[in-house]
């Protein structure tokens, strides 16, 4: 268990970082005028939550990456020691941000939800977490490397895909996936 969490936060921290590159890009090409976790770590000091604050920039970067490996420690223990796919690290990071970004941050005000935000930011922060979740399960996939892969030896027609145990049995069942 404190292996995954371990693997998973440095897992974490990587895919954070394979995805802050997509968020600077989206930035410098105009599509987003500033970066969400910035947003998100400004309504929460002191003062106006809508006005730029001192230091907002750092404590935001700081904060995404906490977020980042929290979200990786989490995936590292739901993938149990196991190598888990890339897409089910995609659909993990997609749940993410819908959970985010369509969820809490705006029910805090913080930002509008992705059904009516700017498309820019949207088509930015969607290939963020898709880059985010596909990096997080190849570094997951690398750092458990050393450990055995539960489908080794088994003919290609008996492994289960990630997408049949997802539609037999929801996304609550993922965990069953790696089990």
């Amino acid at each position: 268990m404190i292996r995954g969490l371990v693997r998973g936060s440095v897992a974490g921290l990587l895919a954070t970082a394979a995805m802050s590159v997509v968020m600077v890009a989206g930035d410098r090409a105009g599509l987003m005028r500033d970066q969400p976790p910035k947003r998100i770590t400004r309504a929460f000091l002191p003062g106006n939550r809508h006005r730029p604050k001192p230091g907002e920039g750092v404590l935001g970067a700081l904060a995404h990456a906490g977020f980042g490996a929290a979200g990786g420690a989490l995936f590292g223990l739901l993938a149990r020691g196991h190598r888990p796919p890339v897409p089910a690290g995609v659909g993990y990071a997609l749940a993410i941000w819908l959970a985010s970004y369509q969820g809490w941050v705006p029910a805090l005000g913080i930002l509008p939800p992705i059904s009516r935000d700017r498309p820019g930011r949207v088509a930015v922060m969607g290939a963020g977490h898709v880059v985010y979740g596909a990096a997080l399960a190849a570094a997951m996939s690398r750092l458990n490397r050393d450990l055995p892969d539960r489908d080794a030896g088994r003919d290609e027609s008996t492994r289960e895909s990630p997408a049949a145990v997802f539609a037999m049995g929801g996304a609550s069942d993922m965990a069953l996936f790696w089990a």
